[in-house]
Order: structure tokens, then C-alpha cells, then sequence
């Protein structure tokens, strides 16, 4: 005999699974709606698909408030239970006709049964039925490196697909599918590369929807669903929660600061930035005032993302953009460095500025009283990230200056020949942006780009390459093999033997991958100049975007190739060959050892 809870688990079950089928159809109908024209057939079937979809919401969420009312309510006022009660109102339209001739009361039936608000309602249902369903995937403790890999690939095909609706191009415009695939990687691994020119390929809806896949990208597809399973859903697993945390590099603050601290980060930069740009070209590029805000808010994603796409023909080097706009290039390139340092450091600085804040407010109004001081307020990450990008910004502003000043900068004053100077130093740690062509810089000019373009951001950031922790452990490496120590210190730390491998790990395994794809690009494409070929591997790997503007002329077999680079650079090659590669348990015994003979 089946007992009452017996009975509850399995229709718990069977509501998860249908509530999960109805949540892709309906995100599947929403697609199709909004992407597509459609005749009367087409637009009744989306219409049932809506409307089977309410009904599975709504006897979910009855079915939740009747079993599981305790779970409902000790969950207090989330917002599922927010949605919940718009559904139940939704459903008073369609159970009782308006009551008497009261106008207000015909106003709110007719706003409640209206289409876009139920589509409202059970879309945001529908991602958070989807974001629950990853989570518990997650919960089952599955390879953490085969669901990064997964996510990324979903998102990546998913996007692809959005971009190859009518609605995303220009009437005559059709986007080959190699070409949306490509955009749509380049896109959500934040790198910039594009095979066709976003100004002459995309209305304002596809250049939204590929600022929504730089975002998740910069952002990170985990952190965005977490976020969801979080706040919106009342809580997730703990091993979901360390899990998240290691991704992030957070290891005092709880996940629920983390991810406000992220997303805080994230939204107010690119805000303010957008606001920066937005005063740095009012009224001087011909654009109505809300083309002039999509533009700010577009390049300020892109450049905090470190994505380099933008909606200028040319990019930046546009003519519109290029003289007399240094604010702009500066925000530019700052809010490319803000990005490219890492979530980390951002959150160390904010407790930096924080601490000597209090410290001077204390100084100014309490003199006499002791305050305790901290000995270690930066963490040697912190350090390293910083200490290292100045240097090489520094490195790179004055040499571009030095190569350039009578070059490909010949054209600009004094003043804007520093400020490109600058932004052509940040650019290539990763953002892709390019203020004039880089075919016009000398052959030393890409040379340093390459190695800057190599090196990359921060760790945890949204910039790529090998990462400069990576490249400042190795030269520390380096330094005490030469010095004889026995071991490696930075900052009077002493580097512990798993980072040394790791950095070892990445340093070997880049070289050896974009060495890889760059012989298969030289096979692929004989006519094209070797040296392009390989700036363009080296770009693609390091999700920087930067190109001498061969991308559109390579093949569809090159193009899969590309993708698959950006797709390795952004994940992380060890990620994918975790998840590809199954995980042997460490034994418990010691083989001996035994020295080789190197040199």
C-alpha cells in the first residue's frame, strides 16, 4: 500500500518535470513571437502554447500552497510568491466576467488578461523554473568543470539561435548560421572577433541581444543563475554555495555578499560609466538622444565586459568618434581596466577605500580615541594585480607612443596622440577596441601587442589570456630558479608548489594550443599573411577581439576553429579537458623519488 508521502514525492516529481517542459516551450513561443512574423495559424498555436503554460503554473502553484503551504510561507514575500499572486490574479478574468459597469474595475480586468502580462508573468516563472533546474543539477554534485562547459555551450547556441531571427537583422540582411554562431561566442566569451560589421548587420533588437550575451558572459553564467536561485528562490544547496564561492575567489564573505558585491559592481561601474560616455558625446556625433543612450549604455557594457564590440562602423576608429573625443577614450579605458583587474580586487579596493575612509573620518571628528589597525589589509593577489597591470600599461602606453607618435598616430595632436597611446595599451588586455586600424601599426607595435594580448587581465575577471598572476608567479619562478632558492616569494609570501604547477600548467599548455590552431589556420588559409593569422589565434585565445582584419575573409572550417579558440580561452582549456577527462581519486601511497636531469 502507497502511503501519503509516497504519494506527495511522486507528484512532486511529475509537477517538477512538466513545470521544466512547459518552461522551455514557453521561453521556445516567446522566441518565436517576438523573432518572427506570423500568420493567424502560426499566432493561435504560440497563443495555446501560452495559455497550457498558464495553466501549469497556476495548478503548480496551487498545488504548492495547498501541499507544501509551510515551505511557501516560511519563505516569506520572495519573488516567486510575488509572480505566484500575479498569476492567481490573472486567473480572475478568466474565471468571473467583470463585475457591474465600475470603468476602474474593467480597466484591471482588462490589464490582468492582457497578453503581455501574462507573458510577463510566466516568462519570468519560466527562468526561474529553468534557473531552479540547473541548480539542483548542480546540488548532485556533478563535475563542476562539465557544467561550466555545458552552461557556456548552451548559452552560446542559444544566443546563435536569437541572432538568427528576422526581427535580430536588417531586412536584407541574411546571417549565415557559421556567422551567428561565431558572433554569439565571440559575444558571451567576451572577445570581440565578428565576421560581418555590427553597424550594417543588426537592428537595434540584435545589437540589444548581443549586449545581453556580453553581459551574461562578463558576468558569468553560473553567478547569473545563483543569483536567480538566491534571491528569487529562496536559497540554494551548500555544496552549490562552495562551489560558487571557489569560482569567485571568495573565501570570508557569505555567497549572498558575494553576489551582491559582484552584480553591485557590475551594474553601478557600467552605470556611471554609460553616464560618462553619454556626457563625452552629447550633441557632437549627430545621434538622437536615445540613440545617444543606447550608445553609452552599449559601449559601457562592452568595455567593462571587455567584449570590444561596438555599433560604429570601424569600431572606434570611426570618424564620428575618432578627433576631439579624449573623455571618451579615457572613460573607455578605464572602464576596461576596472573590468580587466578582476571581482576580487574590486572587492578588496572597496574595503581598502572603506577602511581609510573610516580612518580619516575617525582622525577628523574622534582625535583622542584608539582605533585598532590592520596589518594586512591587501591580500598578495590584490597586489599582484595591481602592482602588474600599472607596470604594464605603463610599459605599453610609452612604447606604442615611442612607435607610433609619427606612425599610424600621425594624424592626431599631441595631446590625443598620449590619450591613444593609453587606450591602445589597455585595449589589448582584453578588450579588442581599436581606435585606428592596426594593419597601420609597425611590426614592433603588434609584436608588443601579441605579448599584452598573451598576458591578458586579472584572475577572475572579465578579461582573458593567460592571466597576470599567471605571468608574474612564472617570473618569480624564474627569478629563484636563476638566485638558487628553494623556493618562490612575492610580497614575503612564499608561493605554494600547486599555484607553480598551475601557472606552469596554463603557461605551457597556451603556448601549445594556439601553436595548434595557428598551424591549422596556415593550412586552411595559404593567402593570408602568417603573421595575421597568428595575431588572429593569439586574439581569438585571449578573448580580446582584436584584429588586422582577416576574420571576415577566413572560411567556415577556420571560422569553427576560431570558435572552439574563443570557447577554450574563455572556459579555460584545463576546464574543458576536466570535463572531458574523468578524475582519478588521489592514492594513498607515495611512489619514490628521483631527480631528472634538465639542462
Amino acid at each position: 500500500m502507497i502511503d501519503l508521502k509516497t504519494i506527495v514525492s511522486r507528484t512532486d516529481y511529475i509537477v517538477r518535470i512538466v513545470s521544466i517542459l512547459a518552461s522551455i516551450f514557453v521561453v521556445a513561443a516567446i522566441i518565436v513571437d517576438y523573432g518572427f512574423e506570423l500568420d493567424g495559424y502560426e499566432m493561435s498555436f504560440i497563443l495555446s502554447v501560452y495559455n497550457v503554460g498558464w495553466w501549469v503554473y497556476f495548478i503548480s502553484f496551487a498545488y504548492k500552497v495547498v501541499v507544501h503551504w509551510r515551505e511557501v510561507w516560511r519563505k516569506g514575500i520572495s519573488f516567486t510568491l510575488i509572480l505566484g499572486i500575479m498569476l492567481c490574479a490573472s486567473a480572475l478574468p478568466k474565471f468571473f466576467p467583470p463585475p457591474g459597469d465600475n470603468q476602474i474595475i474593467t480597466l484591471a480586468w482588462s490589464f490582468l488578461s492582457h497578453k503581455y502580462f501574462i507573458i510577463s508573468v510566466i516568462g519570468l516563472l519560466s527562468l526561474i523554473t529553468i534557473s531552479q533546474w540547473i541548480v539542483n543539477f548542480v546540488n548532485k554534485r556533478t563535475n563542476p568543470a562539465l557544467l561550466i562547459v555545458i552552461c557556456f555551450m548552451t548559452v552560446i547556441a542559444f544566443g546563435a539561435l536569437l541572432l538568427l531571427l528576422p526581427r535580430s537583422t536588417l531586412e536584407h540582411i541574411r546571417l549565415p548560421m557559421v556567422d551567428a554562431l561565431f558572433i554569439s561566442t565571440s559575444a558571451v566569451c567576451v572577445t570581440g572577433l565578428s565576421p560581418v560589421e555590427i553597424a550594417h548587420t543588426f537592428t537595434t533588437e540584435g545589437q540589444i541581444i548581443i549586449a545581453l550575451l556580453i553581459q551574461i558572459g562578463g558576468l558569468g553564467i553560473m553567478t547569473i543563475t545563483s543569483f536567480f536561485a538566491l534571491f528569487f528562490m529562496g536559497g540554494i544547496g551548500l555544496y552549490s554555495q562552495f562551489s560558487l564561492k571557489n569560482m569567485i575567489a571568495s573565501s570570508s564573505e557569505s555567497l549572498k555578499s558575494v553576489l551582491t558585491n559582484v552584480l553591485g559592481f557590475t551594474f553601478v561601474i557600467e552605470i556611471i560609466g554609460a553616464l560618462f560616455i553619454w556626457l563625452s558625446i552629447h550633441s557632437t556625433m549627430g545621434m538622437t538622444l536615445r540613440d545617444e543612450i543606447f550608445f553609452s549604455l552599449f559601449h559601457s557594457v562592452s568595455a567593462f565586459c571587455n567584449a570590444g564590440f561596438s555599433t560604429l562602423e570601424g569600431n572606434l576608429g570611426n570618424d564620428l568618434i575618432l578627433y576631439n573625443h579624449n573623455i571618451f577614450y579615457l572613460v573607455i579605458s578605464l572602464l576596461i581596466v576596472l573590468g580587466g583587474i578582476g571581482f576580487p580586487i574590486l572587492m578588496s579596493l572597496k574595503r581598502i577605500l572603506s577602511y581609510y575612509g573610516s580612518e580619516l573620518l575617525h582622525k577628523v571628528f574622534r582625535k583622542d580615541g584608539h582605533r585598532s589597525r590592520y596589518m594586512h589589509i591587501t591580500d598578495i593577489n590584490t597586489k599582484i594585480v595591481l602592482y602588474s597591470s600599472l607596470v604594464l600599461i605603463f610599459i605599453g602606453t610609452v612604447g606604442i607612443a615611442l612607435f607610433e607618435w609619427n606612425g599610424a598616430f600621425a594624424s592626431f595632436s599631441s595631446g590625443e596622440k598620449i590619450v591613444q597611446s593609453l587606450f591602445n595599451a589597455v585595449a589589448p588586455r582584453t578588450a579588442g577596441f581599436n581606435s585606428v586600424s592596426l594593419s597601420d601599426f609597425s611590426r614592433v607595435t603588434i609584436i608588443l601587442y601579441l605579448v599584452l594580448m598573451w598576458i591578458g587581465g586579472g584572475s577572475q575577471s572579465t578579461a582573458g589570456g593567460i592571466k597576470v598572476n599567471t605571468f608574474v608567479v612564472a617570473l618569480a619562478s624564474l627569478k629563484s630558479l636563476i638566485k638558487g632558492e628553494h623556493s618562490t616569494t612575492l610580497f614575503n609570501r612564499e608561493i605554494t608548489y600547486s599555484s607553480i604547477r598551475r601557472t606552469l600548467v596554463v603557461v605551457f599548455g597556451s603556448i601549445c594550443i594556439i601553436a595548434l590552431f595557428y598551424v591549422a589556420l596556415l593550412l586552411l588559409e595559404p593567402s593570408i599573411p602568417s603573421i595575421d593569422l597568428l595575431f588572429e589565434s593569439v586574439s581569438a585565445f585571449s578573448t580580446v577581439g582584436s584584429s588586422l582584419g582577416i576574420t571576415p575573409l577566413l572560411g567556415n572550417i577556420s571560422k569553427i576553429l576560431l570558435v572552439v579558440l574563443m570557447f577554450m580561452g574563455r572556459v579555460g582549456f584545463i576546464t574543458v579537458l576536466m570535463s572531458i577527462l574523468p578524475q582519478k581519486e588521489q592514492p594513498k601511497y607515495r611512489l619514490p623519488k628521483e631527480d631528472i636531469i634538465i639542462n
